[in-house]
């Protein structure tokens, strides 16, 4: 019989892959759970939610790995600063839960191609399309459609309710760049429009007035350009879900899941 993993042999197998330096200090760690436990199973997850990780209990899994962080910030909350009374009956819940948890965002960033961003384009069926995978973009040359033709695609690929869009509808795009995740900054986008390297812009998240309003601007200047935000959820999801696939081969002898989260923001 096949010896189970541990904790830390998968969390091992998850950071081998990453191709550049971890940031430091990085939040890529074992938030709940001890690393040397026996894993039965594996939950992939954008958000680990506690109801994720009693889902995952109930799949008799032991394991879960989130992209996001438990307590509602990037980093993880220093000692000095007071523990909130939310963050303490999470906590405490997780604890008694006996599933361990892995934050895992930093490294899946740093897979060559990025592992979130590459799971994004092979959901929305554009693997073809690539030009070229850069460290926080990908650069694709899909078949010529209007913006309302783009938007309404993705959001039957993505399984979305709505995506927001900033240009014309009916104008026509094939030059696109693809940012998962919080990368909607101008810092990132702005060039990809002005070098003329995509001419639509397709981001999970970033502030609304440094891209939108680019583009609103440069519309009314005569310049060809479009915007598709996603969300930040939507765009990473995917990437979680691919990973699962990813470990199902690494680890054949145990089962492992992908599980979403209900949508925490909703339009009335």
């Amino acid at each position: 019989m096949t010896p189970l993993p541990t904790v830390q042999t998968v969390i091992d197998a998850l950071t081998a892959n990453r191709h550049t330096a971890l940031p430091e200090p990085t939040v890529d760690q074992l938030l709940i759970g001890d690393p040397g436990t026996p894993v039965t199973g594996i939950v992939t997850t954008f958000m680990p939610t506690l109801s994720v990780v009693q889902q995952a209990r109930s799949l008799g899994a032991n394991l879960v790995i989130g992209h996001e962080g438990l307590f509602f910030s990037h980093h993880e909350r220093s000692e000095e600063s007071p523990e909130g009374e939310i963050e303490r009956m999470k906590r405490q819940q997780l604890e008694a839960s006996d599933v361990a948890v892995f934050r895992l965002h930093d490294s899946i960033h740093r897979y060559c191609p990025d592992g979130i961003t590459e799971g994004l384009v092979a959901k929305l069926g554009w693997s073809g399309y690539v030009r070229e995978y850069r460290a926080e973009s990908c650069l694709l040359d899909i078949p010529s459609a209007s913006l309302r033709e783009i938007a309404t695609e993705i959001k039957t690929r993505l399984g979305l309710p709505y995506i927001t869009i900033s240009g014309h509808p009916e104008a026509v795009f094939s030059r696109v760049g693809l940012l998962a995740g919080y990368r909607g900054g101008g810092t990132l986008t702005i060039p990809l429009l002005e070098s003329k390297e995509a001419d639509l812009i397709v981001y999970g998240e970033g502030p609304e007035w440094e891209t939108p309003e680019y583009v609103r601007e440069a519309m009314r200047f005569g310049r060809h350009c479009g915007l598709i935000a996603l969300g930040h959820a939507a765009s990473e999801e995917p990437g979680m879900e691919r990973l699962a696939e990813a470990l199902s081969v690494l680890f054949p002898h145990i089962p492992v899941h992908y599980l979403q989260e209900e949508p925490s923001i909703r339009i009335l």
